[in-house]
């Protein structure tokens, strides 16, 4: 059974997650990450498909990571092409794509499979090498910014979406304009920014949560504000051209037209 709308379901393909990020309180809670068998994986998108759906959602709290606990070696890439086979009229789409340990052969397999959306979902969290060393991220500045030209390069046209954190302890204004200069930079397409939370059983509880609410929600707003003028200026790049959609529903007379 699917909860979401029948043309598209998520399909979970591990539980929890083996990093130690600071800020996150997850795995001290649930545990470490479990994969699901490729062989089950595939039997449900199977299902899926035969039961109507056309976009398949790939998700755990770590893609990027999936098969290291049962296969000894990340086994994404593989994962998507079998899946991509499953529903070949459809699509298949990846989220949650962490960036340390990133699997390149997996962009050869986006790239060579039109049914699998030119789309990764990639938490970078920050740009300051302090910062993300303090977060237990696993990459530096430069990696990170290396990671996102080897992606576009490798598949052209690519949709990044990320997500990243504002008003992390110890967060200076100038290492917030660094991370704000990075998303003005990058030009993602797609952008989430959440405001610090201080949680108990995380490492960075132990650190002082010195920036203020008030700061923190000003850099969050400043950040989405320029994003709101990068992800205009790529939708107007779009008029004009002719693509592939799900349609959700129509609401009244507000629904699709020719």
């Amino acid at each position: 059974m699917i909860s979401t709308p029948s043309h598209y379901a998520y399909l979970k393909i591990a539980e929890v997650c083996d990093r130690k990020c600071s800020f996150c309180a997850i795995p001290g809670i649930r545990g470490g990450h479990v994969s699901r068998s490729s062989a089950d994986i595939v039997k449900e998108a199977e299902g899926l498909v035969a039961g109507g759906v056309k976009e398949i959602i790939v998700i755990s709290q770590d893609t990027t990571y999936y098969g290291l606990d049962l296969y000894k070696r990340r086994k994404i890439a593989g994962l998507l092409d079998s899946l991509a086979k499953v529903n070949p009229d459809g699509w298949i789409r990846l989220h949650y794509a962490y960036p340390h340990g990133f699997p390149l052969e997996l962009l050869p397999v986006i790239r060579e499979h039109q049914n699998i959306c030119r789309y990764i979902d990639i938490p970078l969290q920050h740009i300051n090498n302090r910062i993300l060393r303090s977060m237990k991220r696993g990459l530096s500045s430069a990696r990170t910014r290396k990671l996102v030209d080897t992606i576009r390069k490798e598949i052209p046209g690519i949709i990044l979406r990320s997500s990243f954190i504002v008003g992390y302890p110890g967060e200076t204004d100038q290492e917030y304009r660094e991370l704000l200069e990075f998303v003005r930079e990058t030009g993602f397409d797609r952008l989430g920014v959440f405001a610090y939370s201080h949680e108990e059983g995380t490492s960075a509880f132990k650190l002082r949560d010195d920036v203020s609410r008030k700061i923190k929600q000003e850099r969050l707003e400043e950040i989405m504000e320029v994003q709101e003028g990068i992800s205009l200026n790529k939708n107007l790049g779009r008029l004009g051209t002719n693509l592939k959609v799900l349609i959700d529903r129509k609401e009244g007379d507000s629904g699709c037209r020719q």
